[in-house]
């Protein structure tokens, strides 16, 4: 496990470990298992037919942390996991995902992970979730993320997804269903460059009475790079929704966001924004009479938009 120091350096970015996780962990590497540990609360099995884990936390499990990184470090690998978390109620549990890709060949290296969540009552779950690509070789990084999750009565998740940098192309599918008096918070960072390409559909739908949802994308996009968003929001009962696109563009790059929202109940109340702009000039040359460059004033102002 972390045998070298690219395992390190991608783990590390992907998942802020140094050193062993502490608690339940399972590190995928190169489409095997590098290391897996269970704890008295939080179950990790191996699926049998085919790649991929079970995730079981026991009912009541509060302030537990599991890690479930992936890393390819050899050129040529594609692959598609399935990973299932069964969240127990009344639990409180943190999950850290994410997928580094280091790639110094001609040949592609894919990983599509396809993840589905079973949140019971009145548990709440914080994933995050962090893509990452590097590596001098001319063969593709590709990364296709696909999320589904199911609340309970009462259960609420916070995801948070980023793409640090790197990944040449991506389509990301995340749908949450909300039962009554469940909440979901979606954050997405999103930095694509040269001429990447990122394609993200994002779907909350409000099913229970009293349930909440909200979308939050930021996004830049550099150089010649392609994004397209497509967040939508769904009312079917008395509840409460928010879809907030905002992006920053530079150089030659495109992007496209369609915020949408759907009532079907008189109750439902839903709202949207996006917005689409550069970096301020003002905000370029006050950074720069404090004595930094442009190019140091741009990385400052792009860190705290993606912060």
């Amino acid at each position: 496990m972390m045998d070298t120091e690219v395992d390190r350096e991608l783990l590390e970015k992907i998942a802020d470990l140094v050193g062993k996780p502490v608690g339940a962990f399972n590190i995928r590497k190169d489409c095997g298992c590098d290391g897996r540990q269970s704890t008295e609360h939080i179950e990790i099995t191996g699926k049998t037919d085919k790649a991929g884990i079970d995730i079981r936390v026991k009912p009541g499990t509060v302030g537990e942390t599991c890690h479930i990184p992936v890393i390819i470090t050899k050129p040529g690998i594609e692959e598609v996991v399935y990973n299932d978390f069964y969240i127990g109620e009344n639990s409180n549990v943190d999950i850290v995902a994410g997928c580094g890709i280091h790639n110094c060949g001609n040949q592609t290296s894919r990983h599509d992970g396809v993840h589905t969540f079973y949140v019971g009552k009145n548990s709440h779950v914080h994933y995050t979730e962090k893509h990452y690509g590097e590596g001098d070789g001319k063969g593709g990084k590709i990364m296709n993320p696909q999320t589904i999750v199911y609340l309970e009565e009462g259960a609420s998740i916070q995801m948070e997804t980023s793409q640090i940098r790197g990944i040449d192309s991506t389509k990301r599918y995340t749908k949450i269903v909300c039962g009554k008096d469940a909440e979901a918070v979606i954050t997405e960072r999103l930095l694509t460059h040269g001429d990447q390409v990122a394609e993200s559909d994002m779907e909350i739908v409000l099913d229970g009475e009293n349930s909440r949802g909200r979308v939050i994308s930021r996004s830049v996009a550099q150089d010649s790079s392609q994004q397209l968003f497509k967040p939508l929001v769904t009312g079917n009962a008395k509840c409460f929704g928010h879809v907030q696109c905002d992006s920053i563009i530079m150089g030659a790059a495109k992007i496209r966001s369609v915020p949408e929202i759907a009532a079907n109940c008189t109750e439902a109340q839903l709202i949207h924004e996006a917005a689409i702009g550069k970096i301020a000039g003002d905000q370029l040359l006050k950074l720069q009479t404090l004595g930094l460059t442009e190019e140091d004033a741009e990385d400052f102002i792009l860190k705290g938009f993606l912060a």
